[in-house]
């Protein structure tokens, strides 16, 4: 993918380097989504760079001023449902940032280059109920929760070794809306845009 500039982002894609910044956060995830992705030291981690150098749909958020890798976006990669212009966005922020507004930012900007420049004409994102951080971020950037699905996927199991299913909702936008500006964040790629704050006054 090219790379984007926000505000205080840079998206672009992995690279040589990037291993202790990815690990810095894989080393221990925090959301069940994200277990099965832990890396047990920088060699995995070496290793997970150079694999999401080779995958067009996976984007590294990086911190304008420093460089530094924050956490990372997916989306729009290669066979992602071409045919009816369908594709799936998901994020990870290392924990040490959030509540920053980076993650909406940086997300943001990719619904906004898959639209634009992909071409997209529908973009879900899944996320558990019990994840409410990434509810209000779906929400704020317009999409709509189209469903929620009752013991859809497991992430870990009991102490018996039987799995713990999780309810999983869907959000999705489709790129007429995005485009009519009706969620007011549909502004040209590469416009740079300050991030947003929830009720509580708590970027996300």
């Amino acid at each position: 993918m090219q790379i984007i500039e926000t505000e205080r982002l840079i998206l672009r894609p992995f690279r040589e380097g990037d291993a202790a910044d990815l690990f810095a956060y894989l080393r221990a995830p925090t959301a069940s989504c994200f277990f099965s992705l832990k890396l047990a030291d920088l060699t995995e981690a070496e290793i997970e760079v150079k694999k999401r150098a080779l995958d067009e749909g996976s984007v590294a958020i990086c911190l304008k001023q420093t460089g530094q890798v924050i956490g990372d976006l997916f989306g729009g990669g290669a066979g992602e449902d071409e045919e009816d212009g369908t594709t799936s966005v998901g994020w990870h922020l290392n924990p040490q940032f959030g509540g920053q507004g980076y993650a909406f930012e940086a997300t943001r900007a990719l619904l906004d280059h898959l639209f634009r420049a992909k071409g997209f004409r529908r973009i879900y994102a899944y996320v558990e109920d019990h994840n409410k951080p990434s509810q209000r971020l779906c929400e704020k950037l317009g999409m709509r929760r189209e469903g929620v699905f009752i013991e859809f996927v497991s992430f870990t199991n009991d102490d018996a070794g039987n799995p713990i299913y999780e309810n999983t909702m869907q959000y999705a936008i489709l790129r007429r809306e995005w485009m009519s500006g009706a969620t007011a964040t549909g502004q040209p790629l590469g416009i740079s845009s300050a991030a947003g704050t929830d009720t509580s006054g708590r970027r996300v």
